[in-house]
């Protein structure tokens, strides 16, 4: 069987790191994989030398073109990558891509199966989406949800022939030692972006800081491509926080970075499966999350058993979180224990044995 992916890019987020895994597994168990990828960011994810990538984007040419010739356009460059390559299925991951791939699999006789990475709720509710999921969805052969909740957005012929995966953890995060003291720190992992709502973290570790002055916090990620870094900044300067909230950007040593901490804390308003949070979990760090759609979190973590879960947007709620971790180390532990068990579902021999048995099941079946 020949496997073919597409993806905006291989760039650092969490969709693009399923799919580098994903298409690292199938190439390793002795598939032929491919990868369709409409540009290349400035920093990706590795892929395994024998996984082909082929660029599908728009060209030099097609860049004073309307927005309406560009996307017929592309299109017809991954109609025509599925004829060339001719894959027995192609993977499409996040919802430009699915459109994409839904429309260019006529006539080319490849099974098309599509991965709602983010809350639907964001991504599928404007008019445009409403139209293109209503003509377009009934299409897939399968398709792959990582919530019920995300599953349960959509209609009931896509969710019969849908699953629900997990995200597959990195092998580095699983198997490590649990600290034998943890430092005074609270971090996070996540892209400062509009969606991980780094502006409600830094209000809730103040009031952290009210209590507990000699713990610092540490945010871990790069720069998201809207206007919230800036606003993280302008925050920190005016506020005078820098003392005790650091960024401290992209790291690929977070498996050494953040281990000893003594809480990890995220934020964001929603999310599809929060890679940050899993591996977290799986490090057994006491994680606190804002209970966010479309039930990422609440899917990882049952509340005050292998970590705390709190209401979205609540500065209160989860300072308080926070403290809690802070002043019940021996509690905080237990939790971060049981966090560890995560890997015993997500290792990523599990969720790609799950991805595989699914591929197959939805390809014969459908021819």
């Amino acid at each position: 069987m020949k496997i073919a992916f597409h993806i905006n890019s291989l760039g650092l987020g969490g969709a693009e790191r399923v799919v580098t895994n994903l298409a690292n597994s199938f190439a390793k168990d002795g598939f032929e994989v491919v990868i369709a990828t409409e540009w290349t960011a400035d920093e990706e994810y590795v892929l395994d030398d024998s996984v082909k990538r082929v660029h599908v984007g728009l060209k030099k040419s097609d860049e004073k073109k309307t927005r309406a010739v560009k996307f017929i356009k592309r299109v017809k460059y991954l109609h025509d990558f599925m004829k060339t390559e001719k894959p027995d299925v192609l993977i499409a991951f996040m919802h430009r891509s699915i459109y994409r791939a839904l429309m260019a699999e006529i006539n080319t006789k490849v099974s098309v199966i599509i991965s709602v990475r983010n809350d639907p709720k964001k991504d599928f509710v404007a008019f445009t989406d409403k139209l293109q999921t209503f003509l377009l969805m009934g299409k897939a052969k399968g398709a792959v949800f990582q919530t019920k909740e995300a599953q349960s957005f959509f209609g009931q012929n896509l969710q019969k022939k849908s699953t629900i995966i997990l995200n597959p953890l990195n092998d580095k995060y699983i198997g490590l030692p649990f600290p034998e003291k943890r430092t005074k720190r609270v971090v996070n992992v996540a892209r400062i972006a509009a969606q991980k709502n780094h502006l409600l973290l830094i209000d809730a570790f103040e009031k952290v800081h009210e209590k507990h002055p000699e713990v610092v916090l540490e945010i871990y990620g790069p720069d998201g491509d809207d206007d919230m870094p800036v606003k993280v900044r302008e925050r920190l300067e005016k506020g005078n926080l820098k003392d005790y909230i650091k960024l401290m950007g992209a790291s690929s040593t977070l498996e050494k970075d953040i281990i000893d901490a003594s809480v990890f804390a995220y934020s964001s308003d929603y999310e599809g499966m929060p890679n940050g949070v899993m591996e977290a979990m799986a490090m057994g760090l006491p994680v606190v999350c804002t209970d966010c759609p479309c039930g990422g979190p609440r899917t990882l973590i049952k509340d005050k058993e292998n970590g705390l879960l709190v209401p979205v947007g609540d500065a209160n709620a989860l300072a308080d979180g926070i403290n809690f971790m802070l002043d019940n180390p021996d509690k905080a532990d237990r939790m971060g224990q049981e966090a560890k068990k995560l890997c015993e579902i997500a290792n990523s021999d599990v969720v790609y044995k799950k991805w595989k048995d699914y591929v197959f099941s939805r390809v014969r079946v459908n021819g």
